[in-house]
């Protein structure tokens, strides 16, 4: 007491409490400091799951940039994981992005040498880059890891006919016809490479019997290649319809895929040419025949 007044008495901090006294915390409030602190540990606790977690929701919701974004972050978080290398692969897969995606099935197939699924994705993207003989590498990889794939992989049937491999093609196909009994496509690849093995005439009677594509225009498609149908008929079928623009969009595009190889099995190199660049450039879809057409016009712009 002095003076009469009542003086409050300091508290004295001692020099090593004021060290323990983070610098920042002054100026802030408690409840903005425990934020920030809330925000360290999150950051802390991230893991590549969450990031891939987050970058499959992004993409679902149509913010693919994102979603590769938050994969980026996976991979620089651990590049020992090959996670965050397999799903940014499949991003950059399905925005066409080839020459990436093959660089991060690459990683992956670095740190896990016996990934079936990504020697099949990498095999297919090297195809659609026109890289032929990598992508049966590929193909024939996967296959030895896991046999009982090989009836299904009508993707390696078309590589060896586009390697030239026409009697492995044609052993393909026909394997594939056991697993897949009504597909008209397979058939006509097993035609076409017979076609080059034994000439039109001798592949048309060996077709393989094919009773119920409902696709339009497939079963037009196999009376042509089997000598009973008209190119009229194909087009015809492939214009009909209810009307809808991607339904005929895709029509079309099948119709002048296999007009197309027709006319290369028959040897009528300009209108095989004009079928096959309607198909990739007027009528495009988006699927791994779309990359057939796609290449396979390339491949005559080439030559």
């Amino acid at each position: 007491m002095v003076g009469g007044s009542l003086v409050r008495p300091r508290r004295i901090r001692s020099q090593q409490q004021r060290r323990l006294r983070p610098q920042w915390f002054q100026p802030l409030g408690l409840a903005a400091s425990l934020a920030v602190l809330a925000g360290v540990v999150l950051a802390e606790e991230v893991s590549v799951t969450d990031l891939l977690t987050q970058a499959r929701s992004a993409y679902r919701s149509g913010d693919h940039t994102r979603a590769i974004s938050l994969a980026t972050r996976a991979v620089e978080l651990d590049p020992q994981n090959p996670q965050g290398f397999h799903f940014r692969g499949q991003l950059y897969e399905m925005q066409g992005r080839h020459r990436q995606a093959i660089a991060d099935y690459d990683a992956v197939l670095k740190l896990n040498p016996d990934v079936v699924e990504v020697y099949n994705r990498r095999g297919s993207e090297h195809f659609k880059l026109g890289h032929i003989e990598a992508s049966i590498a590929d193909f024939d990889r996967a296959i030895e890891l896991n046999p009982g794939q090989e009836p299904y992989h009508w993707q390696r049937g078309i590589s060896y006919y586009y390697a030239g491999l026409f009697e492995k093609g044609r052993a393909q196909f026909q394997s594939h016809q056991q697993v897949n009994a009504n597909d008209v496509e397979n058939a006509v690849w097993h035609f076409l490479c017979g076609a080059r093995l034994v000439g039109v005439t001798q592949a048309r009677q060996s077709l393989l019997d094919i009773e119920g594509d409902r696709r339009v225009p497939m079963m037009e498609i196999y009376r042509l290649f089997r000598g009973e149908g008209t190119i009229d008929e194909v087009m015809r079928a492939a214009r009909g319809g209810d009307g809808d623009p991607a339904v005929r969009n895709r029509q079309l595009f099948y119709a002048h895929l296999y007009l197309g190889l027709y006319h290369e099995a028959l040897g009528d190199e300009t209108e095989a040419r004009r079928h096959l660049v309607l198909a990739a450039d007027r009528y495009p879809v988006n699927h791994y025949m779309g990359d057939v057409a796609r290449v396979h016009a390339d491949r005559l712009r080439q030559q």
